[in-house]
Parts: C-alpha cells; sequence; structure tokens
C-alpha cells in the first residue's frame, strides 16, 4: 500500500507546530535538490564551449623537437590530466594547462585522459584543441577507463556503489578519486586543467601544495608509485566518504590525512614529514581563489617575476573565473601567462578569438 495518503493524514492530524516543522523540512530539501541541478547547469559544463562551434579543426604546428616513442604502459614520472566527464572539447585553458606542462617538460610523458574517447583504434574527435596537442610530441590523449582504473584499489568497491546511486557532486568527487588511484598505480605528476606551468615540477616528488593556512589542495599533487601517503588517502576516502559535502573527498581530505600522517592538529605545526612535504601557498595558489578576478586585470610586466616568485605553477580557479571574457592581446595577468607559456594556444586565441 501506498504510504503517501498515510503521510498526508499525518499532515492534516498533527498540531500547527509539527506541520510546520516537517513542511519546513521538506522546503528545505526541495531548495537542496534545487540548488544541486542549479549547480551543475551552471558549473557542470564550461561556459565557453561554445566558443569553438565556428572555429576550423585544424592548426598549424609549431617548430619542435621530432617525436619520442613511449611504451603503452606509463611508465614512472609521467604527467597526467584527466577528464572524468564525457566532455571531448578542451577549452583553451585547458590547451594552454598541457601546452605549458608539455614545454617545461619535453622529456616526459605528458598524458590526458579523457573518459568521454573511444577506445580501441578509433581516432581523435576533430576539434581545435586535439589538433593543437597533437603538435607536442610527448603528448599523448587517452581513454579513461574508471572501472580499471579502480580495479586493484581501495576505490574499486566504492567506485560500484557510486555508480548505482544518485550523486550531488559525481563529476568532482570522480576526479578526486581518479588522481589518486593514478598516482597509485603509475606515479608521477597530477595537474588540474586549470593549471599554468611555469617551470619543470621534475625536482618535486612526494609532494602537495598548501591552499591556505587551514587547508592543503590536491590540484597539483606528485608522489612515487604506490606511495603510502597515497594508499592511506585511498582508505580515507571510502571510510570517510560523505557525499553531500562539497570538498569532503578532495582538499578535506588530504589535510586530514597530512595531519595524520604528520600526527599534527594544524597544518602550522608542520610542512614535511615522514617523506612527505606540503609546499606553501606561492608554490602553486600565489592568488587565493577569493582573489580569482586579478588574473583578469592589466599587470606590468615587471611586476609579473615579483608576483610569480617562488611558484611552480598558477592555479586559475577555472570554478570561479570560466565564463569571464579574456582579452588575448591584453596586459591581463592571464593574458600575459598565456603568451610567455603555452604560445602556441596563445596564438591560436589571438586568430580565432
Amino acid at each position: 500500500m501506498s504510504r503517501s495518503p498515510d503521510c498526508l493524514l499525518w499532515l492534516l492530524r498533527s498540531t500547527p507546530s509539527q506541520r510546520g516543522c516537517t513542511l519546513f523540512i521538506i522546503s528545505f530539501k526541495f531548495m537542496f535538490l534545487l540548488s544541486v541541478m542549479i549547480y551543475w547547469h551552471i558549473a557542470g559544463e564550461p561556459r565557453s564551449q561554445g566558443q569553438f562551434s565556428n572555429l576550423p579543426v585544424d592548426v598549424p604546428c609549431p617548430h619542435l623537437a621530432p617525436p619520442a616513442r613511449y611504451p603503452s604502459t606509463p611508465p614512472p614520472g609521467n604527467i597526467f590530466f584527466l577528464e572524468t566527464s564525457d566532455r571531448t572539447s578542451p577549452n583553451f585553458l585547458f590547451m594552454c594547462s598541457v601546452e605549458s606542462a608539455a614545454r617545461a617538460h619535453p622529456e616526459s610523458r605528458v598524458a590526458v585522459l579523457m573518459k568521454g574517447l573511444p577506445g580501441g583504434n578509433a581516432s581523435l574527435p576533430r576539434h581545435l584543441g586535439f589538433s593543437l596537442l597533437s603538435c607536442f610530441p610527448n603528448v599523448q590523449m587517452l581513454p579513461l577507463d574508471l572501472e580499471e582504473l579502480f580495479r586493484d584499489t581501495p576505490l574499486a568497491a566504492w567506485y560500484v556503489a557510486a555508480r548505482q546511486r544518485w550523486e550531488p557532486y559525481l563529476l568532482p568527487v570522480l576526479s578526486d578519486a581518479s588522481r589518486l588511484a593514478v598516482l597509485w598505480k603509475f606515479g608521477g605528476i597530477y595537474l588540474d586543467t586549470d593549471f599554468i606551468v611555469l617551470q619543470s615540477l621534475r625536482n618535486l616528488t612526494n609532494t602537495l601544495g598548501t591552499q591556505s593556512h587551514y587547508v592543503l589542495n590536491g590540484a597539483f599533487l606528485a608522489f612515487e608509485r604506490h606511495h603510502a601517503f597515497l594508499a592511506l588517502c585511498m582508505r580515507d576516502f571510502v571510510a570517510h566518504y560523505n557525499r553531500w559535502i562539497w570538498g569532503h573527498q578532495g582538499p578535506q581530505l588530504l589535510t586530514r590525512v597530512f595531519k595524520k600522517w604528520c600526527s599534527i592538529r594544524s597544518l602550522g605545526e608542520s610542512h614535511a614529514c615522514r617523506g612527505v612535504r606540503a609546499l606553501p601557498s606561492e608554490a602553486f595558489y600565489p592568488i587565493p581563489w577569493q582573489n580569482w578576478k586579478k588574473y583578469f586585470e592589466d599587470i606590468s610586466p615587471e611586476e609579473l617575476p615579483r608576483l610569480l616568485r617562488g611558484t611552480y605553477a598558477v592555479h586559475v580557479w577555472n570554478k570561479k573565473s570560466q565564463g569571464t571574457r579574456l582579452e588575448a592581446t591584453s596586459r591581463a595577468l592571464l593574458a600575459q601567462l598565456h603568451a610567455r607559456y603555452c604560445p602556441t594556444t596563445h596564438k591560436a586565441m589571438r586568430m580565432y578569438l
């Protein structure tokens, strides 16, 4: 028998205070679900998606070193970018991130793993981003099989369960889990696709970045294969999984695991212990997310080195900045970073935007 009439009858018979409380709870749940739907409508897809609809799918390549050959299984020391949604249309910031990493590490393979790419011998989609990134001999665009990635890790059972239920923050949580699994299995460097790499990251091992005085961030991670810290992160991911709290499996997870790893109560007590270190915020997050608009403000070329002193790579906070118009020929900080560290992408922006 349906319970709906019983619930309605209870509402009619209950006292005004009980009805008010019940209606408040129902309204709260409805507003929460509505807010999640609005969030994914706004942030789930890049707002710049339409900028490629009328653009050519091929670009001229710059003169680069001859292609290197790499084995089919990633060796230790690769640089990884992950796309855990089905999107197969890299925007200009995505392209700049990969190009800057490829230029800073010509001897390393830069593996871009995308869930939406077909497996087997299927060719890449015809798209400006794939054409541009194919210019770089050390960049490989590869399909991402999440079930295979999580196999033989503590995340395997979690992934099976997550696919069978509704998850309010599925894509961010998949991204958080995937970066742990890929570094656990292969070792190397992981970067979010809204980073611009300024210099080689090769001397960074078993390292992550500090976002603020209170929290670490996993947008950059560099770890050896099968490192115990990553194993602890994956176990914590499953043991303390909470799908309702944004960042609980991301920055908050890394922060609480690092504190446990170092036996500390606050990040101010230690920045390195037991072979793992957390670099200061200027290393990867020189501009806090609260000040993301600074990337779109004009800056003098003389001020640029001072602002980025001690910085390995710049996180642009795309979740906040996506959709903000950038003039490629302006003196905005982000435009200057494009021109200096991903010139091929910057040239395409000047030609087609």
